[in-house]
């Protein structure tokens, strides 16, 4: 019995799958805490998808792909942040615009690219697949992000909750900006090989949103995002062995299963409260 429980640890590619699983959900379930309380969960979601022609001009001018991805985010980022601070126009509308005409641009660089080279992996990601390099690349970034996440956090938070007092107080309000776009750029391209870019959003989304239900500190919540993360990710990639399915979407599967989850039990206290009121 417990031979067969522990029969996907025996092969190295389930191996791999598992550890870069750990890294990758450290950083994307803290960055999803300050993206939900700020309000910019369709920002992870505009800068996955446009990141793709990056990738494919990475991949034209023989770089390695990560460099193009990290380059293509910080332009998207830097550029939607800097149309809804200068114009009329409303940041989630901006984030529409420059997410489709990048995203946009890259399908057309994609289907115009002759090569052999199928990067479908890009978009739907190949967590199997998972090298020593890949594992480096999303080690370091997550390290990195994680740290300098975890130093300035009662800064971020804020900054999330109430910029303007953010700004009086005499905190860098344009660098916390600015550093957190940089942050989600970087979290999406440590996800880059794990899930993709279609479904890396999940990951800078959900844990955050599941852990709000849930808690009602920021502290807590930081860690409660953290906790559902690994699980989450470390479950999904364990089922999906069993179930014969790709990783990346049975783990988003399992996250949406424990939003539902959290949701019901939150309406579950907020009727239990009234009837007590």
């Amino acid at each position: 019995m417990i031979d067969t429980l522990l029969m996907p640890f025996q092969f190295g590619f389930m191996q791999n799958a598992f550890l870069i699983s750990v890294l990758v959900a450290i950083p994307t379930a803290l960055l999803s805490c300050f993206l939900v309380l700020k309000g910019w969960a369709l920002m992870g979601d505009a800068i996955s998808h446009a990141i793709l022609p990056g990738v494919v001009l990475a991949y034209i001018l023989g770089l390695p792909l990560i460099v193009g991805a990290f380059a293509a985010g910080m332009v998207t980022a830097l550029s939607t942040g800097y149309l809804a601070q200068n114009s009329r126009v409303k940041q989630d509308t901006v984030m529409g615009v420059v997410f489709s005409g990048m995203f946009g641009l890259g399908i057309v660089m994609y289907v115009a690219t002759p090569s052999d080279v199928h990067l479908d992996h890009i978009l739907y990601g190949n967590m199997l697949g998972v090298g020593a390099e890949d594992l480096w690349t999303a080690g370091s970034i997550a390290l990195m992000v994680s740290a300098g996440l975890l130093l300035k956090w009662k800064d971020l938070m804020l900054h999330a909750f109430d910029p303007a007092q953010a700004r009086a107080s005499g905190l860098p309000v344009q660098l916390l900006h600015y550093g957190l776009l940089t942050a989600i750029s970087l979290s999406i391209v440590a996800t880059l090989t794990a899930t993709g870019l279609i479904l890396a959003v999940a990951l800078l989304i959900a844990p955050g949103a599941i852990a709000f239900l849930l808690t009602r500190r920021f502290s807590a919540m930081l860690l409660t995002a953290t906790a559902i993360n690994l699980a989450a990710m470390l479950g999904g990639v364990y089922a999906s062995f069993w179930l014969d399915s790709a990783p990346a979407p049975t783990i988003v599967l399992v996250q949406t299963a424990i939003f539902l989850v959290a949701f019901v039990r939150r309406l579950h206290l907020i009727k239990r409260q009234n009837q007590t009121v």
